[in-house]
C-alpha cells in the first residue's frame, strides 16, 4: 500500500484563532487510512505571498483561503492553481469574485426562493471614468428613487452589491433616511431591499463541506453576543428548509466554506444574505460552536484528499433551473429536488461514511485540546487582542463558561454513541 502526504495550505488575513487551532488539531489527528488500506499524513502551512511563476507549481494539495476575496494577488494565484494545477479549494475563485452579492440575489429568485423585492440603483456619484460623462448623458435615464421606494414599501435596506461585513448597510424607514443613505453610497453601487419586517427568527448558517450548522443570530447585538447557545429555535420542517438552502447556495456556486443568513416570520424561509467568502469562524463569536467548526474543516479537508475529490469548477447551472422551470412542482417539491443535487455534489452519503469509519476519533482529539492548556491560552490571547484591558477578566470568564458547557454537552453526546 501506498503512503500519502498532504499539506493544507492557509490564505490568511489579520486572524490568529482558528488557524492555530487548525494547526494543532491536524497535527494529532495521526495517519488516516482511507477504503484501500492507503495511509494518509497531514500538515499545515500558512501561505505567504509572493511573486509566482504560472508555471510554477504549488506544493498544496487544498487551500483554505481567508484572504483572496479582498486581496486580489492571492486570487489570481488561488485562479492559477485551480486551471493549471488542480489544487482544491473550498471556494470557487471564479464565483466568489470580490464576494458579489448580485448573482447570488439573481441565482437563487431565478430557482423560487423568497428573496425580498430587491432593486440595483445607478450610482449616486459617477466613477472615475473617461468615457463615463458620455455614456451617461446619452444613455443614463432619470429615475425617481422615492417612487422606487414608495412601490417597495418601507422599512427597506440599502447595501452594496458586492459587499461583505456589513460595511455600508443602512436600515431606512423614511425618504429622509433614503436620500441620506443613497447620497452617502459615492461610488458605490447599491441594491435597495425590502425589509423582512416583524421576523421572529434570524437564522445564520455556517456551511463547511458536506456540514452545516444552523445557529440562533442576532445581528443587533455587538459581535460577541450575536450567536445564542440554542438547539430547538427552529421546528424540524423549518429547520431542514434553513439547511436546504445553505446547501443549495452552495452546491451552485462550488462554494464549500460559506454562510448563509435567513429570517424566518409566519413559517417563510427569507434568504437574504448567503455570499460570504470570508465567513465568521471567530472563536469570539461562535465560542460554543467553534470546536465544532474545527472539526468541520477538518473532516472536509481530510475526505477530499485522502478519497481524490476533484475540484468542480463547471456550475451545470441548467440543471437547478430545469427544476425551477417545472410548473408541475411546488416550492417543497422544488426544494427536495435542489437537496438532491446539492447532496450529490458534496458526496454526503460518502462523505458520512467516511467521517464514521475514518475519523471517529477526530471528536475525542478535539475534546481532548479543549480541555487542556493549549486551547486555554489560545482563548486568553485571543481575548487579550480583541477586547479593552479592562474587559480581559470578564471576557475570560464567559468564554470559559461557554466552552465548559460544549465539553460537557459533548462528553454526553459522545457517551451516548
Amino acid at each position: 500500500m501506498s503512503d500519502h502526504k498532504h499539506l493544507i495550505g492557509l490564505l490568511l488575513g489579520t486572524e490568529e484563532d482558528w488557524p492555530t487551532a487548525l494547526e494543532a488539531i491536524v497535527r494529532r489527528l495521526g495517519t488516516v487510512h482511507d477504503g484501500t488500506g492507503a495511509a494518509h499524513q497531514y500538515d499545515v502551512e500558512r501561505i505567504t505571498v509572493e511573486p509566482f511563476d504560472l508555471c510554477a507549481k504549488p506544493r498544496y494539495d487544498l487551500v483554505i483561503d481567508r484572504l483572496a476575496y479582498w486581496y486580489y494577488h492571492p486570487r489570481e494565484w488561488l485562479k492559477k492553481a485551480a486551471l493549471m494545477d488542480d489544487v482544491y479549494l473550498l471556494n470557487s475563485p471564479f464565483t466568489f469574485q470580490s464576494m458579489e452579492k448580485h448573482a447570488a440575489y439573481c441565482a437563487m429568485l431565478r430557482l423560487g426562493l423568497h428573496v425580498p423585492d430587491t432593486v440595483l440603483v445607478p450610482y449616486k456619484n459617477p466613477p472615475e471614468h473617461a468615457k463615463y460623462a458620455y455614456t451617461a448623458e446619452k444613455y443614463n435615464q432619470p429615475f425617481d428613487l422615492q417612487a422606487i421606494a414608495e412601490r417597495m414599501g418601507y422599512p427597506l435596506f440599502m447595501k452594496p452589491y458586492d459587499g461583505g461585513a456589513w460595511v455600508g448597510v443602512t436600515m431606512i424607514r423614511n425618504p429622509e433616511e433614503l436620500q441620506a443613505a443613497y447620497d452617502a453610497s459615492g461610488q458605490r453601487l447599491m441594491h435597495l431591499q425590502k425589509a423582512v419586517a416583524g421576523y421572529e427568527v434570524f437564522a445564520r448558517s455556517l456551511s463547511i463541506g458536506a456540514e452545516t450548522m444552523v445557529m440562533n443570530f442576532d445581528p443587533d447585538q455587538p459581535m460577541h453576543g450575536r450567536y445564542s447557545v440554542s438547539h430547538d429555535f427552529l421546528d424540524a420542517a423549518t429547520g431542514d428548509e434553513t439547511v436546504t438552502i445553505g446547501k443549495l447556495v452552495n452546491a451552485f456556486f462550488r462554494w464549500e466554506f460559506n454562510s448563509c443568513e435567513t429570517l424566518i416570520r409566519d413559517g417563510v424561509v427569507y434568504p437574504i444574505d448567503y455570499a460570504n467568502a470570508c465567513p465568521d469562524i471567530a472563536l469570539t463569536s461562535l465560542h460554543y460552536y467553534f470546536p465544532w467548526a474545527i472539526k468541520a474543516l477538518v473532516r472536509w479537508s481530510v475526505f477530499c484528499t485522502a478519497t481524490g475529490r476533484r475540484p468542480r469548477l463547471d456550475l451545470q447551472t441548467r440543471r437547478f433551473f430545469d427544476i425551477a422551470d417545472r410548473a408541475d412542482l411546488s416550492y417543497g417539491e422544488k426544494l427536495q429536488a435542489y437537496r438532491g443535487l446539492a447532496d450529490e455534489y458534496f458526496q454526503t452519503e460518502a462523505y458520512s461514511d467516511f467521517c464514521a469509519s475514518r475519523l471517529p476519533h477526530l471528536d475525542e482529539v478535539v475534546l481532548d485540546w479543549v480541555r487542556g492548556p493549549d486551547f486555554d491560552r489560545l482563548l486568553v490571547d485571543t481575548v487579550r487582542s480583541t477586547f479593552p484591558p479592562h474587559e480581559h477578566d470578564h471576557f475570560v470568564a464567559h468564554y470559559r463558561g461557554l466552552l465548559e458547557m460544549w465539553q460537557r454537552d459533548e462528553e454526553n453526546r459522545l457517551n451516548r454513541v
